[in-house]
């Protein structure tokens, strides 16, 4: 019998050869340098050849157990050939009904009747997040338990939201199968989201819907209002940060050359510091409003008292009268920002720090309200880019 010194010592000579294991395994050294595992066996009288692989990516001893196992399927009367062209054909109908593709199947079909970008964020979010765990599973030997595995390493990372909506598009993505008797059983309709999911924390701040919005833009720049309040609006929507933290800005806090708006954490609810990158367009209205606010301290002073912020409801006011009473708030834009952002698929992580609803430790505070800070300042262009051509469309 061969030694693992000799087949790995075994050269190459002008014409091929074969070192004999003894028992009818045998390794074929090629005048390449290649080495091949193979034996001979007969059916019917007939001389069947099979390979068990290239050698060193398959040893002595795993060719001689591929061996044994050829042995033991003739001596139940199989042929190993056809074993493994049928292994080669369950194989790929199980590619070809893997969840990943009938996902796209159905993601090809389903999309026809929804928005490019709408559609973009789908299938991103399932090559993202449920590929990667499910994508290669046969769709018809799918568990529940499988799904809820995918739902909770999404819920990890913070992303509640995300972990539903990505349940919600499996669950269709079952439906197709079985209308297309790719599968019998839809595991989605076993569980709940909210089975294995904490609940999203809520707070019911009134907002209009996508479609909407470039209507309220074209009235915000129409707002026949104070210019102050005006550009407080414009601004709070370019930059989605929270009234409060708007309406107490201070001039202080700005570096319109780095284009950055520096929040201390005085002033933020999370009291950490929270760093707002300024678009193009943010610079230009706060540029605008600087030549309006001449030497004052604050970027929205009280029309009585200069000392002091404008009041909260002054927004919330000019949202009113611009006919969007119990429609619209100034948090409102946080939302939308959110769920636009979103759609149009940037990371999550990059969107929730932006919107400073990341929890820090004390420790590490004063660096993570710059994290992803190059990621966040191109998603703040795009974000601002999207309003303008809303803008224009309106």
């Amino acid at each position: 019998m061969l030694t693992e010194l000799q087949v790995k010592n075994a050269k190459p000579r002008d014409r091929e050869y074969k070192l004999s294991d003894g028992t009818g395994l045998h390794l074929l050294i090629r005048p390449n340098g290649s080495k091949l595992w193979q034996c001979r066996y007969w059916i019917d009288k007939k001389e069947r050849k099979a390979s068990f692989g290239p050698y060193p990516a398959v040893s002595l001893a795993a060719a001689r157990a591929k061996f044994d196992e050829l042995k033991k399927a003739r001596a139940e009367g199989l042929d190993p050939l056809q074993l493994k062209r049928a292994a080669l054909e369950a194989a790929r109908r199980a590619q070809e009904n893997s969840f990943e593709a009938v996902a796209r199947c159905w993601h090809s079909n389903w999309a026809k009747s929804k928005t490019v970008r709408h559609a973009g964020y789908v299938l991103r979010r399932l090559e993202s997040d449920v590929f990667p765990a499910i994508g290669s599973r046969p769709i018809a030997e799918i568990q529940a338990p499988e799904l809820v595995a995918v739902m909770k390493d999404i819920e990890k990372r913070g992303a509640i939201d995300i972990a539903k909506r990505a349940f919600q598009a499996v669950g269709q993505v079952f439906r197709y199968a079985i209308a297309h008797g790719l599968a019998t059983d839809n595991p989605a309709t076993k569980i709940r989201p909210s089975d294995v999911l904490p609940a999203s924390p809520t707070t019911n701040y009134a907002r209009i819907d996508e479609r909407e919005l470039p209507t309220l833009l074209r009235k915000i720049r129409a707002y026949q209002g104070t210019p102050t309040t005006r550009l407080a609006i414009e601004l709070m929507s370019l930059t989605f940060v929270r009234t409060g933290e708007l309406i107490a800005a201070r001039w202080d806090e700005f570096d319109l050359e780095a284009a950055q708006w520096r929040i201390p954490a005085s002033r933020m609810k999370m009291r950490t510091p929270h760093i707002v990158p300024l678009s193009r367009q943010a610079v230009e209205v706060l540029t605008v409003l600087k030549g309006i606010s001449g030497q004052r301290e604050l970027l929205f002073p009280g029309e009585r008292d200069h000392s002091k912020p404008m009041s909260n409801n002054t927004i919330l006011k000019a949202l009113e009268r611009m006919g969007y009473k119990g429609r619209m708030t100034g948090h409102g834009f946080r939302g939308m920002a959110s769920t636009i952002l979103h759609e149009q698929g940037f990371d999550h992580m990059h969107i929730e720090l932006q919107l400073a609803h990341q929890q820090r430790n004390k420790v590490s505070a004063s660096y993570n309200h710059a994290l992803y800070l190059q990621q966040r300042t191109h998603m703040m262009q795009r974000w601002a880019d999207h309003l303008d051509s809303l803008l224009q469309s309106s």
